[in-house]
C-alpha cells in the first residue's frame, strides 16, 4: 500500500495568455486517478489548493500529516483546460519546489509533460512526468512499476522518454464521488450566464477525445480517440451530485454529441447545464430534445464564416454559413444562451465578420470577436509551422504569438508576458 498525494495548484494567471476560465473547477484528472488508487488499496489525499486557496504552507502541513510516498502535481486546472493549458510552469514550479522534499517520489502530470516530456522534467525538477491520461499511469505507479511506456524520468545524466502518451479505456470509467466541502465550495456554474447561481455547480465527463482534427486543437497527445460512457453510470454520477446540492452541471467533452438515451435521462433530473459541441451535427429535433433535457448553455465551434476558412482549419464541415446560422438560430429557441466561437483567420474579412456578428446578436447569439490563433505545441497548426515539438515548443509558440499579435480579442483583455518572464529560470 502506497500513500498518494494528489494537488491541483493554486493557480494565478497574471500575465498569462490563458484562454481557460480562472475560476475553480473540479480537478477531474486528480479525482478519477484517486478513485483507481483507492480502489486498488492505496491511500490519498487530494488537495484541491485552488478551490480551498491553500498557500504552500497549507500544503506543506497536509503533506507533513500524510506522510506521502509520492506527490502527482498537475500542470493544468482540469481535464477541462488540457487544450488551452497556460503556457507557462510557473505556478506548478513554486509547488514542486515547494514539495519537492515531502515525498520520496514527485511526479507531474499534463499537457506539457504529455508533449513536451524532457522540458516538463527539468523545468519543474521532479522525479518523473506523465505522458498522455494519467490515471492508469499512477496506479501503475503506485503498484510499484518504474518501467513501462508513458513515463519520463531522468536515467543517470540523461533523460529517457519511454515511449509516448498513453490513453485508457474510459468507457468503464464509474461514477465518481467528490467530498462534500469541495462541493460545497464550487460557488462557480462554468459558461452559464442565463442566471445568478443559487446551488454548487460541478464539472462532469459523459466522452472523452474527438472524432475531428482540427488543426488548432492540442489533443493529440492526451484525449484524442473518441469515447464515451454509459448514460447509466453518467447519470449515477450526477444524481450523487444532486444528493450534494449541485444544481448546474457543466459537460466537459471535448465535443459533446447528441445522445438522446443520456438527454431523456437528464429531462428528469431537473439540473441545468452547458455543453461544448458543433452545432452542424445537431438537428432540431434533438436541439429540442437537448433544452427540454435542461441546456441553458452552449458553446459551439463556428471558427471561420468562409468555405475556404474552415477549409484550412481541417473543420470537415458539411453546412455553409446561412445553414449554421440557421442552426444556431434554431438552438437559442431552445437554450437561453448560445456563443458562436470564432477565430482569426486570414480567409475572413473583418467587416464581414462584424456585420454577421451583429446579425446574430440580434438574434439572441453571443459570437466572440475572432481570437488569435495560438499554436499549442501538439496542435496541427503547430506541425504545420515547425514540425514535430521539441524541448523548447512552448517557447516558440509563444514568442511567435507575442510577435504576431499587438491587439487581442475580447476574451483576451491583457497583452501577455513573455514566457520567460512568467517561469522560474532552470539551469541548463
Amino acid at each position: 500500500m502506497r500513500r498518494v498525494a494528489l494537488i491541483n495548484p493554486n493557480w494565478d494567471f497574471g500575465g498569462s495568455i490563458y484562454f481557460g476560465c480562472r475560476s475553480p473547477h473540479l480537478p477531474l484528472e486528480l479525482g478519477i486517478s484517486e478513485h483507481y488508487l483507492r480502489a486498488a488499496g492505496h491511500r490519498t489525499l487530494l488537495l484541491d489548493a485552488h478551490m480551498f486557496d491553500l498557500s504552500f504552507r497549507d500544503i506543506e502541513a497536509e503533506l507533513l500529516a500524510f506522510e506521502p510516498d509520492m506527490i502527482v502535481i498537475t500542470t493544468a486546472p482540469t481535464y477541462l483546460f488540457w487544450r488551452c493549458a497556460p503556457p507557462e510552469l510557473r505556478v506548478p514550479q513554486e509547488l514542486a519546489s515547494a514539495a519537492r522534499d515531502l515525498a520520496p517520489v514527485l511526479a507531474a502530470v499534463g499537457p506539457h509533460g504529455s508533449t513536451t516530456p524532457r522540458a516538463a522534467l527539468r523545468k519543474l525538477g521532479v522525479d518523473l512526468v506523465v505522458m498522455g491520461e494519467c490515471e492508469g499511469s499512477l496506479l501503475r505507479l503506485a503498484n510499484g512499476e518504474r518501467d513501462f511506456p508513458g513515463l519520463c524520468f531522468a536515467d543517470g545524466g540523461s533523460i529517457r522518454v519511454n515511449g509516448g502518451p498513453q490513453a485508457v479505456e474510459f468507457r468503464d470509467q464509474p461514477a465518481l464521488a467528490w467530498p462534500d466541502e469541495m462541493i460545497r465550495r464550487h460557488h462557480h456554474h462554468h459558461h452559464r450566464f442565463d442566471a445568478e447561481p443559487v446551488g454548487p455547480g460541478a464539472e462532469v465527463e459523459a466522452s472523452r477525445g474527438c472524432p475531428y482534427n482540427c488543426t488548432f486543437c492540442a489533443k493529440k497527445n492526451f484525449r484524442n480517440a473518441y469515447r464515451k460512457r454509459p448514460p447509466a453510470i453518467i447519470l449515477d454520477e450526477i444524481d450523487s451530485l444532486r444528493g450534494q446540492g449541485v444544481e448546474y452541471i457543466y459537460f466537459i467533452d471535448e465535443i459533446f454529441l447528441p445522445n438522446a438515451e443520456l438527454l431523456e435521462g437528464l429531462s428528469t433530473r431537473g439540473l441545468k447545464f452547458g455543453v461544448q459541441t458543433r452545432i452542424d451535427l445537431w438537428k432540431p429535433d434533438m436541439l429540442a430534445l437537448l433544452g427540454r433535457a435542461g441546456c441553458v448553455s452552449i458553446e459551439a465551434g463556428i471558427e471561420s464564416l468562409t468555405v475556404e476558412g474552415r477549409a484550412a482549419l481541417a473543420k470537415n464541415c458539411k453546412m455553409t454559413t446561412d445553414q449554421l446560422a440557421d442552426r444556431l438560430v434554431e438552438a437559442r429557441r431552445h437554450v437561453p444562451f448560445v456563443q458562436a466561437n470564432l477565430i482569426e483567420v486570414p480567409e475572413d474579412d473583418d467587416p464581414v465578420v462584424q456585420r454577421w456578428r451583429s446579425k446574430m446578436q440580434d438574434a439572441g447569439i453571443w459570437a466572440n470577436d475572432p481570437v488569435p490563433l495560438y499554436p499549442y505545441p501538439g496542435s496541427p497548426d503547430y506541425q504545420k509551422l515547425w514540425g514535430e515539438a521539441d524541448d523548447f515548443a512552448w517557447e516558440r509558440a509563444h514568442r511567435h504569438y507575442l510577435g504576431m499579435y499587438d491587439q487581442f480579442s475580447d476574451v483576451q483583455n491583457d497583452r501577455p508576458m513573455p514566457l520567460d518572464a512568467l517561469e522560474h529560470p532552470v539551469a541548463p
